[in-house]
């Protein structure tokens, strides 16, 4: 699967996320306890940006009705939000802020619904 330069970690704040590009596809690239995770940058429930919300503990908060995301798996770990959003595979090459991440052009998962 093709990988994609989308960013340097540097420009990820930590324990927060970016909005990129991949295509016409918005990704939240997030970084939190030194991991960098991919997420398409869109909640199930209410159509706003994931990038926008709050990341802590693997996890990324809609700031609009609060449904939280797994960042490693998209499933919804609080409500609102029922359905998950695709996670994309990444990629770390280098060290420190100048390592360049890179993001696969198509999303590694798309779970069902959950339990």
């Amino acid at each position: 699967m093709p990988m994609i330069d989308v960013c340097a970690v540097g420009d990820i704040p930590d324990n927060g996320s970016l909005r990129v590009m991949i295509g016409d596809r918005a990704v939240a690239v997030a970084r939190c306890d030194g991991e960098v995770y991919a997420i398409l940058d869109v909640c199930s429930h209410a159509d706003v940006p994931l990038s926008e919300g709050e990341v802590a503990d693997c996890a990324i908060e809609c700031w609009l009705h609060g449904s939280a995301f797994d960042l490693r798996t998209g499933v919804p770990l609080s409500l609102p939000a029922t359905v998950p959003v695709p996670v994309f595979a990444v990629e770390v090459q280098g060290e420190g802020d100048s390592a360049r991440v890179l993001v696969a052009d198509a999303s590694v998962s798309v779970p069902g619904p959950s339990a």
